[in-house]
């Protein structure tokens, strides 16, 4: 079979001749441990990576090496399913302030922003010069500017330039990946206050979602883009940020709409979040109509074999643990891949890889040993 076919054989819960693999992410020192090169993949890293590249002028180098290693990681590691893209900031800095600050004085002067990378943990964030507390008033005036945003959106090449690219390049024998229908509410405590008290805020920002996403997937159905990931982070180990009432009356109509859309397009339209999901469990994975969950979080109590006897028509990506393959010793890596693989061969419509990251913490022989245990195994 080709990766195409396998992944294409574990949605429609066909067996397959081998267990279908995809990891969801890279950080750049562990992919650079696997390719032999620094590797421009990652998460903060590459906004920090970006922002260089754009203010010292080699903007062009920077797109041309993370697409090439975005996707040479997926392929040198047996994946099924190319994820082409990794983070970006596409905005050029105003000033540097040191090696990993850049400055981006655009707008009124308390609207200047500040990114911040910390090498060793590949993190970085943008954050307001002059701090202040998102009010309800924000959120009103940030929800009327989307609402004219998602009015006049329009979906092109360039803004998927790495999808498309690795389209026309790989996807006669790989699933390439494709985003743009993320669904959900930011973590600010502002915004759990707007579900209580202005609930139609919160409605029209999932509005405002599902019309990108209806944008995004009429435009890349047309290049033969058939599975489009989205999702939103919204619960932790102890379980969702919100009630599961609150899910079901301001969320979940979101979630739904955009499966509608991926399914009128011939596509599949997969869900991520990390953390314990089981409260919402039977409105999230049988009531929304998605097709796949990803970023299975397995610390959090997200058992593979419960969530495939409970949702039989769900497909699941991942179960090995970041938290495992960064702390845990290469033999514990390898019995965490094990009892994927064999959940994945028992129960079909499984396809096995890290949940979420590879963190740059992993030791490089933990790295090795869940990509070894698969190749081996699977």
């Amino acid at each position: 079979m080709t990766s195409r076919e396998r992944i294409e054989a574990a949605f429609a819960k066909q067996t397959t001749d081998r267990v279908p693999v995809n990891h969801r992410g890279f950080s750049s020192r562990a992919a650079s441990v696997v390719l032999g090169r620094e590797a421009f993949v990652g998460g903060g890293i590459q906004m920090w990576r970006e922002a260089k590249a754009l203010f010292e002028g080699w903007h062009d180098e920077f797109l041309e090496r993370s697409f090439r290693d975005a996707v040479d990681i997926a392929l040198t590691t047996g994946q099924d399913m190319i994820r082409p893209g990794y983070w970006r900031l596409p905005q050029k800095p105003t000033k540097r302030i040191d090696e990993y600050t850049y400055l981006y004085e655009y707008g009124a002067k308390s609207e200047w922003k500040r990114l911040r990378f910390d090498p060793a943990s590949e993190q970085a964030g943008l954050f307001p010069c002059v701090p202040k507390e998102k009010t309800l008033d924000d959120v009103k005036a940030e929800v009327a500017a989307g609402e004219q945003a998602a009015a006049v959106y329009v979906p092109s090449e360039e803004v998927f330039a790495e999808c498309i690219k690795a389209q026309k390049l790989h996807g006669a024998d790989h699933i390439v990946e494709a985003g743009g229908v993320g669904v959900g509410i930011g973590q600010e405590g502002v915004w759990l206050e707007a579900m209580l008290t202005d609930p139609g805020l919160v409605r029209a920002r999932i509005a405002q979602q599902v019309e990108y996403a209806r944008r995004n997937v009429e435009f890349l159905a047309g290049f033969g883009f058939k599975f489009f990931l989205g999702g939103g982070d919204f619960a932790s180990d102890t379980g969702p940020m919100y009630s599961p009432r609150s899910f079901r009356e301001l969320i979940l109509p979101g979630i739904r709409a955009v499966s509608d859309l991926c399914h009128a397009a011939g596509g599949c339209h997969l869900f991520a979040s990390d953390g314990n999901l089981w409260p919402v469990a039977d409105a999230l994975f049988a009531e929304s109509g998605i097709d796949g969950y990803f970023e299975i979080d397995r610390k959090a109590g997200m058992d593979l074999a419960t969530l495939r006897e409970r949702f039989p028509a769900l497909t699941l990506l991942g179960d090995i643990s970041s938290w495992t393959l960064s702390q845990s010793t290469p033999d514990e890596v390898k019995r965490e891949v094990i009892s994927c693989l064999e959940a994945a061969r028992t129960h079909r419509g499984i396809i096995a890889g890290i949940s979420n990251y590879v963190p740059p913490e992993a030791p490089p022989e933990n790295i090795m040993a869940m990509l070894r245990t698969l190749d081996e195994n699977s």
